[in-house]
């Protein structure tokens, strides 16, 4: 890391808060915040966590659902075990692991992935698109009929064609930029809930139409 790097992280107040409180992660912020506006960690809910190293996400989860829920956390790379969590070493795209998580089905699935960073923005753009699109192919198997699907995503002339594409199976999909997102930063956030279990796909491949969503923001 460069020192400029370095000295920036140290002013960010997000940082400092984390590791004042003992978080694994600034963006836990960003899920916490994201929960608050949309209620989507409920007490017993179950929760799936894509792209979760290092476990800051994971752990807002876990202390929101409670000891009633479930929060599973997947990622290539190792997580540190906590109480209420379970860890499934994979990535997503595989396609043994959906199979590996469970009978159970997921009232939430959350993506904090990015892509390597190159520095070009559109390549960039389209890489966190296609690692939306990875999540949302596996929330499709795994959510719950009424379930949300969380996803990061960097801004740029494809979003609107993958909102386009989440719509049919969910009642409502929204957009927007945790205070914790760095303000520099192209990050924001899908919030798409309200999951039509008719959406998955039929044997033909193809998705059934859901009920027209409500106006996105």
């Amino acid at each position: 890391m460069g020192r400029r790097f370095l000295d920036q992280r140290k002013r960010d107040p997000y940082y400092r808060a984390a590791q004042d409180r003992g978080l694994r992660s600034r963006a836990a912020f960003k899920l916490a915040y994201l929960d608050d506006r949309f209620h989507l960690l409920r007490p017993g809910a179950h929760v799936l966590d894509l792209g979760a190293a290092p476990g800051g996400w994971s752990m807002i989860a876990v202390d929101r659902v409670g000891p009633r829920g479930r929060v599973v956390a997947v990622d290539p790379r190792p997580i540190a075990p906590a109480d209420g969590l379970t860890v499934v070493r994979g990535r997503v795209g595989d396609p043994s692991l959906a199979s590996r998580l469970g009978p159970e089905s997921f009232d939430v699935v959350l993506s904090d992935m990015s892509p390597s960073i190159s520095g070009a923005c559109s390549t960039d753009h389209a890489r966190s698109v296609d690692l939306v699109r990875s999540a949302y192919r596996l929330a499709r198997d795994v959510l719950a009929p009424g379930g949300a699907f969380v996803a990061k995503v960097f801004a740029g002339d494809l979003l609107e064609e993958l909102v386009h594409e989440l719509r049919p199976s969910f009642a409502r999909v929204l957009r927007t930029k945790p205070p914790a997102s760095r303000a520099p930063s192209s990050e924001m956030y899908v919030i798409a809930l309200g999951f039509h279990p008719a959406s998955r796909p039929s044997e033909g491949g193809k998705p059934s139409p859901g009920p027209r969503p409500d106006s996105d923001i």
